[in-house]
């Protein structure tokens, strides 16, 4: 994955530390020199020099081949204005903007720009939201029997109940992410647009749950 850090402060030299330890492709944007040096050498990643709004320093990093663009400078306007070119003018698939006026966070969403708070849980976070897949399997319990997996919400699934992704002994949905919060959903509970389901599947209910979610296998 190439991922775009636009920030070099403690939450963007974290998240570009973290992510070149998996082996991303990471470039790193920022204005301050020093901070860019304080990536340290163990990072491996492409540091550039500029103001991250800068569409030819963008076009230096590299966005018009990027997976993903994190705008984590310290201004929400210009993480905004960094991201809704990275979306609109290059089409980036994924692109998050750090705020600290979460008020907006709704109205970002609804442009395909998610949004994150906080320096330590952004960084988990957002580690998160750029490398995920269409559906991941997060964690794999005792001997592999049953797996903890994410996925997107379908269309086809919008306004339908959480009972309709469920199959007992087999499938059960255990959390909602939901605008930047996680919750414990009842079978009742409706599905909106933009959510991220965590559902416990047993191994041999894999295909099962593709055919619900309507993924290929």
């Amino acid at each position: 994955m190439n991922v775009i850090v636009v920030g070099a402060g403690h939450m963007g030299r974290g998240l570009a530390r973290r992510l070149d330890r998996q082996g991303h492709d990471v470039t790193v944007v920022d204005r301050d020199a020093e901070e860019l040096e304080e990536l340290g050498e163990d990072f491996s990643g492409t540091r550039v020099l500029g103001v991250g709004f800068d569409r030819a320093v963008l076009a230096e990093a590299g966005v018009d081949r990027a997976s993903a663009v994190i705008a984590c400078t310290s201004s929400d306007e210009a993480n905004i204005v960094i991201a809704r070119v990275a979306r609109g003018t290059y089409r980036v698939p994924r692109v998050i903007a750090r705020l600290y006026d979460i008020s907006k966070a709704e109205a970002y969403r609804r442009l395909g720009i998610q949004t994150i708070s906080t320096t330590d849980w952004g960084i988990r976070h957002a580690c998160e939201l750029l490398t995920y897949q269409e559906m991941d399997a997060v964690y794999e319990i005792g001997s592999g029997g049953v797996q903890l997996v994410r996925t997107d919400v379908p269309t086809l699934l919008e306004g339908r109940p959480v009972r309709e992704v469920t199959a007992i002994g087999e499938v059960e949905v255990v959390a909602v992410s939901r605008n930047n919060e996680t919750f414990i959903p009842t079978l009742g509970t409706v599905l909106e647009h933009g959510d991220v389901i965590y559902a416990a599947v047993a191994s041999s209910a894999s295909a099962k749950f593709r055919s619900m979610v309507g993924t290929s296998a």
